[in-house]
């Protein structure tokens, strides 16, 4: 039978073991929760170029319940869904209403007639060379053909051209790198807006799943917003698995030539240390062009 002194010591490892449970729920939700700030902070002042910010993450009744029961270290987020849940139509027609100052001339894209199906209108591949080595993109226009559709108008006229990825982030949480704002400070835009598209229009307007984080898989092409339907020309790219809710369109694949390059973008760190900033190793996008 235990002495008293063995019960005090039992009781005091097991207050120890939650204090560190909770502890480890606390770091959790505060790497989430700046991992998706970090994308979004210094943009959220202007239309279509910030990252949506997840909630406070945790902080409700039933978040808090299920993390009781929970151990954090062993939770596994769900993936995105594969792809649409039935086809688009042959073709679409988007809209890219105004939207704050362009942070370069630049026209919208057409809006009518957007194909989805057919040669040449599902995988478009896309060259963009960068100060640091190439990255080869797929853009998936079956499934998000107004996001394509823009990106390409928006390459085709420069818009692109010799504009530095001004945001680097390297948390367990979030592994991406931002680009296409030709002012470098990540509030610049085209001037129009757009609203989103998979996979944030898989789910219903209210449903709670759209709010939950999901898993973005290294090799992910998905664009910027400040909130839904105000993507513009901000997009990142996913080097590592990547927790967030499913509110940024996915349109497009990195290629293991881009994801070299980006690896070795990463492995450098941001400047002046940290896990979110500027990249350490500055690189900016000199061409972006349909091949």
């Amino acid at each position: 039978m235990p002495s008293n002194a063995q019960r005090r010591q039992a009781a005091k490892r097991k207050l120890e073991r939650q204090l560190e449970r909770r502890a480890q729920r606390a770091r959790k939700r505060r790497q989430l929760t700046i991992g998706l700030s970090a994308l979004g902070v210094a943009a959220v002042v202007a239309a279509g170029v910030g990252i949506w910010v997840l909630g406070r993450g945790g902080d409700d009744a039933a978040s808090t319940a299920a993390s009781e029961t929970t151990d954090p270290a062993q939770t596994e987020f769900a993936a995105l869904p594969a792809g649409r849940s039935e086809p688009l139509p042959e073709s679409v027609n988007c809209a890219y209403p105004p939207g704050g100052e362009p942070a370069r001339p630049v026209q919208p894209p057409r809006t009518d007639g957007i194909l989805t199906t057919g040669e040449g209108n599902t995988d478009i591949s896309v060259s963009v060379e960068t100060t640091q080595g190439n990255i080869g993109l797929v853009l998936h226009n079956d499934t998000s053909p107004c996001t394509v559709n823009n990106f390409l108008s928006l390459a085709s006229q420069g818009y692109f051209d010799d504009t530095a990825c001004h945001r680097l982030t390297t948390s367990d949480s979030l592994a991406v790198l931002q680009c296409g704002d030709p002012t470098g400070t990540g509030a610049g835009g085209p001037g129009y807006q757009f609203a989103n598209e998979f996979p944030t229009d898989q789910y219903a307007p209210e449903d709670p799943a759209a709010t939950q984080p999901l898993t973005y898989p290294r090799g992910t092409v998905a664009m910027a917003n400040a909130g839904a339907g105000t993507n513009g020309s901000q997009f990142f790219l996913v080097y590592g698995d990547s927790i967030l809710p499913p509110q940024y369109t996915v349109f497009g694949t990195i290629d293991e030539t881009g994801l070299a390059t980006l690896d070795t973008v990463a492995a450098a760190g941001v400047e002046g240390g940290g896990q979110d900033g500027a990249p350490a190793q500055p690189i900016s996008l000199t061409s972006v062009r349909m091949d």
